[in-house]
C-alpha cells in the first residue's frame, strides 16, 4: 500500500461540495445534493460539506449526521459532540432519553424548517491536527489516521493549503481493489492469500 498515495485517491476541492460559514443549514444540505448529482466519478456520494471562511480557506465540515444533530439543539445536552451508543448503551435506554429530554416533540415539518435558519458555523465540526493529511503521503499512513480516529473522510493538503478530501469510501475501494488483484494473482499460482 506504500505505492498509493493520498494524491491518488482525494477528491479535489473544487469537486467536492462547499460553502461559507454564513450559510444556512438549507443551503448547506442544498450544496450537498448538487454536489452529489455532479460528482459521478464513482458510486460513493459526498457525505459531507466543507466551510469556508471570508478567504475561501476550509474552517470546518458539516457531515450528514451533524445536519441530522442541528434538528434537535438538545442533544448537544445530553452527549456533546460524541455519540452515547458506542458506550455501550442500549436501545431502550437510549430511546427513554428521547423521552426524558424531550426531543421532537414537536411535528418533523416545524423542527426542519426552524432548523433551516441556522448558520452551519453553529454546529459545524472543526477538524483536528488527526483529521489532515498530506497529499504526498501513503496510504497505509492514511487508514492509520482513519482507523484510530474513526473518521469518515481526512482532509488533504499541500504544505498549509487543503486541496481536497480523502474518503474513507475511496480507500475502502483501493483496498477492495487490492485484495482483488492478490486473490487472482494467487488464483492463477494455484495459491490462495492466506498461504503467503
Amino acid at each position: 500500500m506504500k505505492s498509493y498515495k493520498v494524491k491518488d485517491l482525494m477528491v479535489p476541492l473544487a469537486e467536492y461540495a462547499t460553502v461559507d460559514e454564513d450559510a444556512s443549514l438549507f443551503e448547506a444540505v442544498t450544496a450537498l445534493e448538487k454536489a452529489q448529482i455532479e460528482y459521478d466519478h464513482s458510486a460513493y456520494k459526498h457525505r459531507a460539506i466543507l466551510i469556508l471562511d471570508k478567504a475561501g480557506k476550509v474552517v470546518g465540515k458539516v457531515s450528514q449526521l451533524d445536519i441530522l444533530r442541528a434538528l434537535e439543539p438538545k442533544y448537544d445536552e445530553m452527549q456533546g459532540s460524541e455519540g452515547l451508543a458506542r458506550f455501550g448503551f442500549s436501545k431502550k435506554f437510549m430511546k427513554s432519553l428521547l423521552l426524558q429530554y424531550r426531543l421532537f416533540e414537536n411535528p418533523l415539518e416545524d423542527i426542519c424548517r426552524k432548523a433551516c435558519e441556522k448558520q452551519v458555523k453553529e454546529f459545524m465540526h472543526r477538524p483536528t491536527e488527526g483529521e489532515y493529511v498530506d497529499m504526498e503521503a501513503t496510504l497505509d499512513e492514511a487508514i492509520h489516521q482513519l482507523v484510530l480516529g474513526h473518521h469518515q473522510s481526512l482532509i488533504v493538503t499541500r504544505d498549509t493549503d487543503i486541496v481536497g478530501i480523502l474518503r474513507l469510501t475511496d480507500v475502502f475501494a483501493a483496498v477492495f481493489h487490492i485484495m482483488k488483484q492478490c486473490q487472482a494473482e494467487h488464483a492463477e499460482s494455484g495459491q490462495s492469500c492466506e498461504k503467503t
